[in-house]
Parts: structure tokens; sequence; C-alpha cells
């Protein structure tokens, strides 16, 4: 009973911190209507998880999709770059990830950086122009995740099961309490639904004033 109260408190508070905030720039004077195909090659920072960096990537894809762009989907990035031995590491700078939109044939790149993932949630992106590395739209926005409290329940879940699962001897119920909170908290690193909603609106609002790609002749035919 007392859990579940614990779960109740952490799912109210976090209902209410799901507040988000971004914007961004573009380049002046750029014919973004000549973009044919966008590949988000790197989803970077705090975030570790394929799943997670998937789910961001994933994010942008829709936004790109809505104003008009032909992005490629990420595992044919990663595949073809891995195929080239091409490091994540190397796409940190924009003459990297230009390097990438060569690799990729592409003509813009789309690299994405999450600095922090914790109780908030900071993420900033900038779109590279392969032909020379210059950054033709940038954008950075922030939000609250409420993952601090997911993190500090699911280790207390994680406990309680480690502890049951233990048996009636008192040594066995302490190591199993310390080993289930630990996988416990660990379970709570992960994109929560309510840190993917807080990502996919960070990114809605980063993406407001990215310019719209009015579709080809051909695609009108």
């Amino acid at each position: 009973m007392k859990v579940m109260s614990v779960y109740a408190l952490v799912v109210a508070i976090g209902l209410i911190s799901g507040c988000s905030s971004g914007e961004s720039y573009f380049r002046t004077g750029y014919d973004f209507d000549k973009v044919s195909k966008v590949a988000v090659v790197s989803v970077e920072g705090a975030i570790e998880s394929e799943a997670a960096k998937n789910q961001i990537s994933d994010f942008f894809v829709m936004e790109l999709l809505r104003k008009g762009y032909s992005p490629i989907e990420r595992a044919q990035v990663k595949a073809l770059l891995k195929e080239q031995k091409f490091q994540a590491t190397d796409v940190t700078t924009a003459e990297g990830a230009a390097r990438a939109g060569e690799i990729l044939n592409v003509p813009v790149v789309l690299v994405v950086n999450v600095p922090n993932f914790g109780a908030e949630m900071s993420i900033t992106a900038k779109m590279v122009n392969v032909e020379d590395a210059s950054i033709l739209w940038a954008g950075r926005g922030s939000g609250k995740t409420g993952r601090m409290l997911s993190t500090i329940f699911g280790a207390a879940a994680g406990a309680g099961t480690g502890a049951a699962v233990a048996g009636d001897d008192r040594d066995d119920k302490v190591t199993g309490a310390v080993v289930g909170g630990v996988l416990g908290g660990v379970a709570g690193h992960a994109l929560s639904p309510q840190a993917a909603d807080t990502a996919r609106r960070i990114i809605g609002k980063m993406c407001r004033d990215l310019p719209y790609k009015a579709p080809s002749l051909s695609s009108l035919r």
C-alpha cells in the first residue's frame, strides 16, 4: 500500500512538471526548397540508450516530414556510416557532419545533442550544409521530465522486489534489496512516457521556425 502511495505521488508531481520551451534560427537567404533529403546523423549527449536516441531521432523526423523534407531512416544512416567505419565522435563538428553527409549522399544533415537528461531535459540541434559545412539552422530547447522522481520510484520498487525474491533470510533480503534497488534505479533512467512526451514537445517548439520546404513539381503530379 505504501509503495502504491509513493507511485501515486510520483505520477501526480510528474504531471504538473511537464512545461517545455524551444527556439531556433535559420540562415536567411538560403533556399531551403532545394533540400531534397535530410539525414539525422547523430544523437549524442547525456542519453546513452539506443532506444532513447531512436525516439529523439524519430521526433525530429516527424517534424522534418511535417515541414516538407524527406528524412532518411536512422537505422539506414547508422548502417551506412558503420560500413564506412565512420565513428560517432567524427560528427561532433560541422565539418565532420558534412563528411558524414557526403558518405550518405545527402545535401543536408542534422546533428542532435542532449546536454542534460535528468529532472530537466535540454536539447540542441543544428542543420549542416554538406557542401560547405555551414550551419543552415540551429535550435535549442528544454523542459521538465520528472525523470528523477521516476528513478527514485524505480529504485524503491526494485528494492522491494529484490527483498521479496531473496526469501526469509535477513542477509539475503539485504543483498536482494541492494541489487534490486540498483536494477530498479537503472530502469528508471530509461526514456519514460513523460520524458518522451517532454522531448516531443521540446523538439516541436524547436522546429517551429524551421522553414517549410515547398513540394517539388514532380510530387504534385
